[in-house]
């Protein structure tokens, strides 16, 4: 019994392992695509552009208002992914936003996204798994596509 037991472990254990880095490459994008949300009605609410960072080398992205001094943010945040996850910008150019020199979506407080925004964030997991989180086709927010490659 125990080693039918054992068996059916090694068995499952593959499948299981990419149910979990599945699973952790969806709540990532998800987490992501609330915080495009939330920086949009920030930036709305408060009157001020928002922008929302990405450092894909350091795995953290974060949101904080455009400070027009050196003032800081008292309501900016900064969130770790899952090390499991991966970030990358694409289409990254010298006109794209930018906050510290990270590729940066800029949201605007009439609700509308700066055209040196990035168009597209991938996400991908260690299985070759990728979302995208890219521009809707109005370009007034983003959503999550399962990348087809």
């Amino acid at each position: 019994m125990l080693t039918l037991l054992a068996i059916a472990a090694a068995l499952m254990s593959p499948a299981l392992s990419n149910f979990i880095h599945g699973r952790s490459l969806d709540a990532e994008a998800i987490r992501l695509l609330s915080l495009t949300r939330a920086a949009q009605s920030r930036a709305v609410s408060e009157g001020m552009p928002v922008l929302l960072w990405l450092d894909a080398e350091h795995g953290e992205y974060g949101v904080e208002e455009e400070a027009k001094s050196d003032a800081t943010d008292a309501k900016a945040q900064q969130f770790e992914m899952n090390e499991s996850v991966s970030l990358s910008v694409a289409n990254t150019t010298a006109d794209t936003t930018q906050l510290r020199h990270l590729p940066a979506i800029r949201f605007m407080p009439d609700d509308s996204i700066d055209e040196s925004s990035p168009d597209t964030i991938r996400l991908s997991d260690p299985t070759g798994a990728t979302l995208l989180l890219v521009q809707t086709r109005n370009r007034n927010g983003y959503e999550i596509q399962r990348d087809n490659k």
